[in-house]
């Protein structure tokens, strides 16, 4: 796998590329790309036969990555994890969620991430009661912030991702805290959002780009599918972005064969 160095943007992908551990996948990806998106998806310990196994990285783990952040001239960020939520209606669950947060931004610190990106969940419940849900949705989520952001060397450590809902929904909690944003490219083209007005309004805080590709040829259509999937039309606003960004783009798939042709289909482009 070669990637061709003539993009204004550093290259990354996922932790999660080969069925092995994370330390497996940065072994094998670290010298080719510049920056691994490491997946920490679960916070929750999960069960096996011989009891429960943690599902975060263990210190030992985080020590590897970091000598072979050392060894490779790889960096890293940090996903997440996406089983708790900054944003439920519940005050305990979401002071479970900032607790949690914080649990795997001080785990990480060692490897000097450039950004964790955070997904602040927007339910079905809260989309029913229109407006006014939003509105409370961003209160719930600003409150949340606000008790994490002082645990942060700086607010903008924290990148939130642009998920399923309108990116518009954004707008009230980036005009009102230091975060930065995550645009995730490959939610904005199968939801069909406007990637062009949200860089022109936030473009100077966007970290990182997730970047994956959407095949309409399933109802729903799907994404995080490899780049070749998109068809043109709907690919060139995200195209025209790229062109002006100089941060990482994070191709954010999950094997090997969907990594190989969106390589090959951003070579060819």
């Amino acid at each position: 796998m070669m990637i061709e160095k003539k993009w204004p943007f550093k290259v990354g992908t996922t932790s999660f590329i080969d069925p092995g551990t994370i330390v497996d996948n940065v072994k094998k990806l670290g010298p080719v790309f510049d920056e691994i998106e490491l997946l920490v998806f679960e916070s929750r310990p999960f069960m096996t036969k011989n009891g429960p196994v943690p599902a975060l990285p263990r210190e030992d783990e985080i020590r590897e990555l970091a000598q072979l952040s050392q060894e490779l001239g790889v960096t890293y960020n940090i996903h997440l994890p996406v089983d708790v939520s900054l944003t439920s209606d519940s005050k305990t669950e979401r002071m479970l969620g900032v607790d949690t947060i914080k649990q795997v931004v001080a785990l990480c610190a060692p490897l000097s991430p450039s950004t964790h990106t955070l997904h602040l969940e927007f339910t079905p419940e809260d989309a029913a009661k229109g407006d006014v849900g939003v509105a409370k949705w961003q209160d719930r989520a600003l409150e949340s912030l606000g008790i994490l952001c002082p645990f942060l060397n700086h607010p903008s450590d924290i990148s939130i991702e642009t998920l399923e809902y309108p990116p518009e929904h954004l707008y009230k909690i980036l005009d009102s805290m230091d975060v930065a944003l995550c645009i995730d490219a490959g939610h904005l083209i199968k939801y069909n959002y406007d990637i062009t007005a949200l860089f022109q309004r936030y473009g100077h805080r966007v970290p990182l780009i997730h970047l994956h590709g959407v095949d309409f040829s399933h109802e729903p259509p799907r994404d995080h599918q490899g780049l070749d999937k998109t068809p043109m039309d709907r690919f060139l606003p995200t195209l025209e972005v790229l062109k002006q960004f100089d941060g990482v783009v994070s191709l954010e798939v999950f094997n090997g064969n969907n990594l190989k042709n969106s390589i090959n289909y951003l070579n060819r482009l």
